[in-house]
């Protein structure tokens, strides 16, 4: 089974793929997977998956893997969570990656209106998201460790609402 781990950037996908990784979980990026298959190309300086084409491509695996990336929601899987983050508490982090402006502005939007979570709701079987805002690595890792060993009934799709930080914007 292949479980998508998903969010917008800045939200700790990587980060807590890498503490899964350490614990013995298989886990493999988008842009592994899309090198692999030839799914990837560069426009404009910036690298666009073709999640279609990757799809078509992927064959059930034996065993689980984790596929990270914001992206990851886009393939098949039999399990996704989607780790949020506070629009105020993203933008530090974003910022302190040295985003430009428009960058961290787009990608704040993004969080604040639940795209990547939207998307995923539409297309994925199961959906669980975290509110990473005020978690440790470690404890975001635990989560999803938690979500993967079935207590995903703790982790509902649609309990994270940002749209009060969004109001405070204008």
């Amino acid at each position: 089974m292949y479980i998508a781990l998903s969010g917008t950037p800045g939200t700790g996908k990587s980060s807590a793929a890498k503490i899964l990784a350490s614990r013995g979980y298989t886990v493999v990026t988008v842009e592994e997977l899309a090198r692999k298959h030839g799914a990837i190309e560069e426009v404009g300086g910036d690298l666009e998956v073709d999640t279609e084409a990757l799809s078509n491509v992927l064959e059930q695996p034996t065993g689980t893997i984790i596929i990270e990336g914001h992206l990851s929601h886009c393939l098949p899987n039999g399990l996704c969570v989607i780790l949020r983050c506070h629009p105020e508490e993203l933008r530090k982090r974003l910022s302190g990656r040295k985003y430009s402006r428009e960058k961290v502005l787009d990608n704040l939007e993004a969080e604040a209106i639940d795209i990547i979570l939207s998307e995923a709701v539409e297309a994925c079987e199961t959906v669980c998201e975290i509110d990473t805002s005020s978690l440790s690595v470690e404890a975001i890792a635990d989560a999803i460790e938690s979500i993967i060993n079935d207590k995903a009934d703790e982790y509902p799709p649609g309990k994270i609402d940002w749209s009060g930080a969004v109001m405070d914007w204008y």
